[in-house]
């Protein structure tokens, strides 16, 4: 197989193509720093030409492209209108540009593979959601709405296209588990909020274990739900953490504090709601790492 990827150079990205290569698979890395990309991949630049070069050849294409939601440093967290708009057209603008190449194309990919999150289902809640399940109305729904929109045209084309749900992503490499252990590290780890907001989390070796599934398996179409089948609380999620660090679980966080600082970001770690990997399940997916605790395990001991 050879894979084209969007978005190749973040968390998610990267442990993707590393594994692919493992796969004995051939990567390219779309980029708007091509001089940048590992060299064991070949970079493709953002312009039409080069993107349709390099289409006419892959078998699949990736595509995770879009700014983080929670930014690259703290001061980039809150939501300003300016920030809000670069979440929303980083996503837009990536997916045109990847359907704009593939529309001029004689032949094209075999799959498509387009990324989302479970923030899709709004995060306020406590009632279980899969695959069938309405969107929110909040600022995540959009976002995930416009961006799985982004790409939809490639359906009417005869593109084989998944849609990706992904959940809160737990890595040793960055992401949420780093930054929730950190306090825990210096003794003053709790939960945050209520603590009854879920975490509907996954494995980063589930998640890119997930993407593979779904690709390689022609009779998957449509969105799938990446996250454990096995959700959790905050409070409960802190304290398996804490357990995994070996660190007490005692001073919470009040809601309060995180909503001054993050303004209506702090939505990312005060609310969620329980989500299901249904259709993922149900087309036969082996979780490797089903639970928590072996999750945390796997990673703290890394």
């Amino acid at each position: 197989m050879k894979a084209m990827i969007a978005g190749g150079t973040g968390l998610i990205g990267s442990a993707l193509a590393e594994s692919l290569l493992e796969d004995g698979c051939q990567v390219s890395i779309i980029s708007r720093n091509p001089d940048r990309v590992d060299s064991r991949y070949k970079p493709v630049s953002w312009e039409e030409s080069s993107l349709i070069d390099e289409l006419m050849t892959s078998t699949a294409v990736i595509n995770l492209a879009g700014a983080s939601l929670a930014g690259n440093n703290p001061t980039q967290m809150r939501w300003t209108p300016k920030r809000k708009e670069a979440i929303l057209s980083s996503r837009r603008t990536a997916g045109r540009k990847l359907v704009q190449a593939i529309k001029g194309m004689e032949r094209v990919p075999e799959v498509f593979l387009q990324a989302s999150a479970i923030g899709y289902y709004g995060n306020q809640g406590v009632e279980p959601v899969d695959e069938n399940s309405s969107p929110g109305n909040d600022f995540l729904a959009k976002v995930c709405l416009d961006w799985e929109a982004s790409t939809a045209e490639l359906e009417e084309i005869g593109v084989r296209r998944l849609v990706v749900r992904i959940g809160l992503v737990l890595s040793s490499e960055g992401g949420l588990l780093p930054t929730l252990a950190l306090p825990f590290r210096f003794f003053i780890g709790g939960r945050i909020g209520s603590g009854q907001q879920y975490l509907s989390w996954i494995h980063i070796q589930d998640l890119v274990e997930g993407i593979k599934y779904l690709i390689e398996n022609p009779n998957c179409q449509g969105a799938y739900n990446l996250s454990a089948p096995n959700p959790a609380t905050n409070q409960v999620f802190s304290t398996h953490l804490g357990n995994a660090l070996q660190k007490p679980v005692w001073l919470p966080v009040p809601s309060l504090l995180l909503k001054g600082f993050l303004g209506e970001a702090a939505t990312l770690a005060l609310e969620g709601r329980p989500v299901y990997p249904t259709r993922l399940l149900a087309a036969g997916y082996p979780f490797i790492y089903p639970d928590l605790d072996d999750s945390l395990i796997d990673l703290i001991g890394r």
